[in-house]
């Protein structure tokens, strides 16, 4: 896989926690009707730390297509997988989906809960531990997270809200804060109305994906505002 003709560097899809490269098939259906190349592998998730699946996939992809830059598009973990890699391997262009770059409340909630353990391994375990600084990625990013919770297609978003894990009024998506996801030096910020699950498919998200990879920016020319860094009011950008 070289660039394309027109120049744009080919598009890493990274899968989240407990999921396979599947989850993001329609995501890179639409990337690939709009000319981007894309790469997706399934990643052993749930069996091995962060730093080890960071180090796999960035093999894979040095192996498989030499040093070269990369666009990248990554949902929940796959976000904390690219800022391991960013060591290894040039990114251009990032867009995160509902990532926990300050870790997990959840996670941190259900660290001793037996069964959690067992569904989401190493990684979930590193999750907790997680912090949004200290990260060599030096590509312009986007971070879009997801405010539907609870919701249907994410079971875990029902455990968090009776738990009330996030509080009343704390902005969430039933598995990751929207205050989790902001990733100091970030260029770009959304929320949008949807579950963590399945942020990737919303045709609202797949359209702020393509601008961002082509324009810098997650929002059309009329809706651009200056770039939002973390902060208390961070969350106020919203599209329904």
């Amino acid at each position: 896989m070289n660039p394309a003709d027109d120049g744009r560097p080919p598009v890493v899809l990274l899968h989240g926690l407990a999921r396979t490269h599947l989850s993001m098939a329609g995501l890179g259906r639409t990337l690939r009707r709009h000319g981007h190349q894309t790469w997706a592998r399934t990643y052993p998730s749930r069996r091995h730390s962060v730093e080890a699946s960071a180090e796999q996939i960035a093999d894979q992809l040095l192996h498989d297509h030499g040093d070269i830059a990369f666009d990248a598009v990554t949902h929940s973990l796959g976000g904390v997988l690219v800022r391991q890699m960013a060591a290894r391997v040039r990114f251009r262009r990032v867009v995160m989906l509902a990532p926990p770059n300050a870790g997990s409340d959840l996670a941190r909630a259900l660290g001793d809960f037996g069964p959690f353990a067992w569904l989401y391994g190493p990684a979930g375990s590193d999750v907790q531990r997680l912090q949004a600084h200290g990260h060599a990625l030096q590509a312009e990013v986007a971070v879009i997270a997801g405010t539907r919770a609870p919701s249907l297609g994410n079971p875990i978003s029902w455990l968090s809200a009776s738990l009330g894990v996030f509080g009343e009024d704390r902005a969430n998506d039933g598995t990751v804060a929207v205050d989790e996801t902001h990733l100091p030096g970030m260029v770009d910020f959304c929320a949008v109305d949807a579950s963590h699950t399945w942020i990737m498919n919303d045709p609202r998200v797949q359209a702020m994906v393509l601008r961002f990879l082509a324009a810098g920016t997650v929002r059309p020319p009329t809706e651009q505002a200056p770039a939002r860094q973390p902060g208390p009011d961070a969350a106020a950008t919203t599209s329904r």
